[in-house]
């Protein structure tokens, strides 16, 4: 019973939005640059008690009761983010708030648990690593670092419509995560990249890369090949870090106009 309480009282005094009177703020400096900062990338983590109560957990008279797990959970509604007021604070399991870092908040997936977070009204996405619990508002249903709020453009208006999915490993790998992480050390890490453009000229790349940027498409590079009869810049956007991650930033170079990308994959 007294590891119960602790755990509720560890929610209680360290979820993100428990006071929601006061208004959170941006940083007056900004000591990173937040949009060259990758995406959480999913890996097995031993979930444990800090975060995720047993039963039902209280704050502002409502009771909330933490998923058994995060698969199959996908869910729209309004998204939020917390900044200075909490930067450097503990979060719900215990670590250390990092609001530069890709990570979120919220009311009942397991922790950690990562979440692709889509802003609908841009299309930009980013993936995310639960770690903290909140927002406690009726209509928010996640809250997020201001690095992710600033990368899918919503850190001005302070909130944004999404589309929340969780990303999880197949189960079997889960029970047994020796043999998963033997067979990480073993199989080569594999790198993807969507090739949108080859050119004689090394202005015309970096051209099209800033095209790329103004349409929200950051993450990018310049590759430089030598050929017998002279050098090719080669425009390719990337890293991703999955398959699936280059299926969606394919599709969203596919809404800009950039119908023949072509995938590249490095060891």
């Amino acid at each position: 019973m007294k590891k119960i309480v602790i755990a509720l009282l560890l929610v209680l005094s360290s979820a993100c939005s428990v006071d929601p009177v006061k208004e959170d703020s941006e940083p007056d400096y900004v000591p990173v640059d937040v949009l060259a900062v990758a995406d959480a990338i999913p890996k097995y983590e031993k979930r444990t008690r800090a975060g995720n109560p047993p039963g039902q957990y209280e704050v502002l008279g409502k009771r909330y009761k933490v998923l058994a797990e995060s698969k199959g959970y996908k869910e729209t509604g309004i998204a939020s983010w917390y900044g200075t007021k909490f930067h450097g604070r503990k979060t719900s399991n215990g670590e250390v708030y990092n609001m530069y870092a890709m990570t979120a908040a919220h009311k009942t997936l397991p922790i950690p648990s990562y979440v692709r977070v889509t802003h609908l009204k841009n299309k930009r996405s980013v993936v995310l690593r639960v770690n903290d619990r909140g927002p406690f508002h009726e209509n928010r249903i996640i809250d997020l670092s201001y690095t992710a709020a600033v990368k899918l453009g919503i850190q001005k208006t302070g909130t944004g419509l999404v589309e929340v999915t969780a990303l999880e490993f197949d189960s079997a790998k889960i029970s047994e995560p020796k043999k998963l992480n033997q067979s990480l050390q073993q199989a080569p890490k594999e790198v993807f990249y969507l090739q949108v453009g080859a050119f004689i000229d090394s202005g015309n790349a970096t051209q099209l890369q800033q095209k790329l940027n103004a349409s929200n498409i950051w993450t990018s590079r310049i590759q430089h090949a030598q050929r017998q009869n002279g050098g090719v810049y080669k425009v390719q956007v990337g890293p991703l870090y999955s398959e699936q991650q280059a299926e969606q930033e394919n599709k969203r170079l596919v809404q800009i106009g950039y119908t023949d990308s072509q995938l590249i994959v490095e060891k």
